[in-house]
């Protein structure tokens, strides 16, 4: 089921919204595929730690991250992958993995790719291997705010 606290919040704002039940499945890339979603539609959420501080970077699903630029634009000295336990404790309600783009929701800050910019729809995990969101990407922007940089490494993979 997705998660309660990111659909409440969205019928609190009024937005449109899909959930797309698919195939349980375990990367972005392959859901996209599965739920027959654009690779550059779908975004995917990755926990960092940003000197310790976690921060959520959003990514369309065939792209990479770019450690040493996410230390460029952000300033800081050390910059990792959170720990899944980590990630469960601040994403109790989700499944490992799983976490919409959603960080203002878990009191993170949230870095995405300016590339999720290009499409009007913006899809992400809803907190389950097996349900995604679609939703406008106008109304993404409008409620969580992200900062936008190219996060992403240069070379690019759709299918």
């Amino acid at each position: 089921m997705a998660v309660k606290k990111l659909i409440n919040y969205l019928d609190q704002n009024h937005v449109w919204y899909k959930i797309i039940t698919h195939p349980q499945s375990y990367t972005a890339s392959h859901t996209a595929s599965m739920a027959h979603i654009k690779q550059k539609e779908m975004a995917k959420s990755i926990v960092m730690k940003l000197d310790g501080d976690p921060v959520l970077i959003v990514l369309p699903a065939s792209f990479k991250v770019d450690f040493k630029r996410i230390k460029q634009i952000t300033g800081a000295k050390d910059v990792e992958l959170a720990r899944e336990e980590e990630i469960n404790g601040i994403f109790p309600d989700c499944t490992t993995g799983a976490m919409p783009p959603f960080g203002n929701l878990y009191h993170m800050p949230v870095y995405a790719d300016r590339e999720l910019t290009e499409d009007e729809d913006i899809a992400f995990n809803a907190g389950t291997h097996r349900e995604l969101l679609k939703m406008h990407f106008k109304d993404f922007n409008k409620l969580v705010h992200p900062k936008f940089y190219d996060l992403h490494r240069h070379h690019r993979i759709f299918i």
